[in-house]
């Protein structure tokens, strides 16, 4: 990718808009994190508690995995849809509870939502791990069938097909993803539910030995049932490498450790995203060279710093483009997925750096703590509002934000007031195609994002800039509250 702006205009652009931040006050991070985590409220499927916020929503999808004689309800639709994708689902687990690792402290009365939000995600896992032995499920809902529709999940028609992968059919990418999505939850629950916590490790444990000895791409098995959707499209290296790094953590059993060093390091990453966790594995294991002053973990971090380097603007060897407004711009299609999980990445070894008082270089450039800082923090400000649309990308804050999110939930009236069952295609007219905004507000939503020029049409049919995901808020919850316990 090209670097898309020179140095010297970048640099003026992020000074604007620190300054303008500075000049103005910061974004109000405590309720942006509130609401972030709130999102998820709306993506639940299964049968809805009684202290449900989001009151738009209602029960769905109580039959899934009878299909198979199994019970796989629960769980979270993955963006506007209403289907289960468990590889996207796991990573958004993961990062929602290493944000809660990391910064559960600074979370205030958000950690126990954010254990919540975890929770529900992980009961659904352990159903997937545990509902049939030699198998694990992957997935609920025929996506080519439910794409084809507009309907709310409380009316959905379409086939809830049920996906697994086995020994036959291996899937070592999404079983390490939930191997590595246990583990971490693992973590987040070990003094509060110290019983649960030892369910999450013992299945972690168990799938990942299955993605280990089982090798093979998801994609290869499921074909159509997961691809263009969620395919694998890096293999399943990095899963092995993210499975083990976690579980490493969890455990510090040497095995993993070993596992993870025979899997080596891929030279050149430039992204972190649902589809490719080397630079998220190589941030976590330069935690123990950094912390833990383990030299053994040097390669991990040299290879963590080379990423960094590959993001900073003013980098010779950056490889991002950045928007004109300062945007980091990696990828056309819901391009923000990037950017919050690549910017959980910076606050996260700003964190590690500050508390060794480490620098590194890229090229002849000096990178302090406080480099990684303010791009991250850029990042998060631009989202907020912070641009020159003056346009914040989560619904529900601030005084500008998407109206026409492409959401089935949100851009149908709820069941209470629209009684009448919406069918497979009796959303798109009247609902679908109107110009007016979504009836339901998904509060905390993180859309897809602008283009390259900063321009955003808000149009309900543009899914690759109007669509929400559970993978694009979960990273950014980790930002928000590090930064809300920055600058409160």
């Amino acid at each position: 990718m090209g670097r898309g702006a020179s140095q010297l205009s970048l640099s003026f652009f992020f000074f604007f808009f620190v300054l303008l931040v500075c000049v103005n006050g910061h974004p109000n991070y405590k309720d942006a994190l509130a609401k972030s985590i709130l999102f998820f409220e709306g993506q639940r499927s299964g049968r809805i508690p009684s202290n449900q916020k989001l009151t738009w929503r209602s029960n769905s999808g109580l039959k899934d995995g009878s299909a198979a004689n199994v019970d796989l309800t629960g769980g979270y639709y993955d963006a506007g849809d209403n289907v289960k994708f468990n590889l996207p689902m796991a990573f958004s687990t993961v990062m929602l509870s290493w944000g809660t690792l990391e910064n559960g402290k600074k979370m205030g009365p958000q950690l126990e939502n954010a254990r919540v939000a975890i929770r529900w995600a992980t009961d659904y896992l352990l159903k997937c791990a545990n509902a049939s032995p030699g198998k694990l499920y992957v997935g609920v809902g025929d996506p080519n069938a439910d794409h084809k529709c507009w309907e709310r999940p409380e009316d959905m028609d379409t086939v809830r097909t049920v996906y697994s992968v086995s020994a036959g059919n291996p899937g070592s990418d999404v079983a390490a993803e939930t191997a590595a999505a246990l583990a971490a939850a693992s973590m987040v629950f070990r003094k509060v539910d110290p019983k649960y916590s030892k369910l999450l490790l013992k299945t972690a444990k168990r799938v990942m030995q299955f993605a280990i000895t089982y090798k093979g791409a998801y994609s290869d098995s499921l074909g159509s049932a997961v691809c263009p959707f969620y395919c694998s499209y890096s293999g399943y290296k990095d899963e092995l490498l993210w499975g083990a790094t976690w579980l490493f953590r969890a455990t510090n059993d040497v095995s993993y450790l070993k596992l993870l060093k025979s899997l080596g390091t891929d030279d050149g990453v430039d992204i972190f995203s649902w589809d490719n966790k080397f630079a998220g594995s190589y941030v976590l294991l330069a935690r123990q060279a950094l912390l833990n002053k383990d030299k053994s973990f040097d390669s991990f971090k040299v290879e963590a710093e080379n990423f960094m380097c590959r993001i900073l603007p003013n980098s010779p060897s950056s490889n991002t483009h950045y928007t004109p407004g300062g945007l980091m711009f990696k990828l056309s299609q819901c391009n923000l997925q990037y950017v919050t999980s690549i910017t959980f990445l910076l606050s996260t070894y700003a964190k590690y750096m500050q508390a060794s008082k480490h620098t590194f270089k890229c090229g002849n450039n000096l990178v302090t703590s406080n480099t990684l800082r303010i791009l991250a923090k850029t990042q998060v400000d631009y989202i907020l509002g912070v641009n020159p649309l003056k346009m914040s990308y989560m619904v529900g804050f601030g005084p500008s934000y998407p109206k026409r999110i492409h959401h089935r939930g949100s851009s149908l009236p709820s069941k209470t007031s629209y009684r009448q069952t919406i069918g497979c295609d009796g959303g798109f007219q009247p609902f679908f195609y109107s110009s007016k905004p979504n009836p339901n507000i998904l509060i905390g939503a993180v859309v897809g994002g602008p283009d390259q020029n900063d321009a955003f049409p808000d149009d309900r049919a543009d899914y690759s800039r109007s669509e929400p995901a559970t993978y694009i808020n979960a990273a950014i919850v980790g930002p928000l509250a590090f930064l809300a316990g920055s600058y409160s």
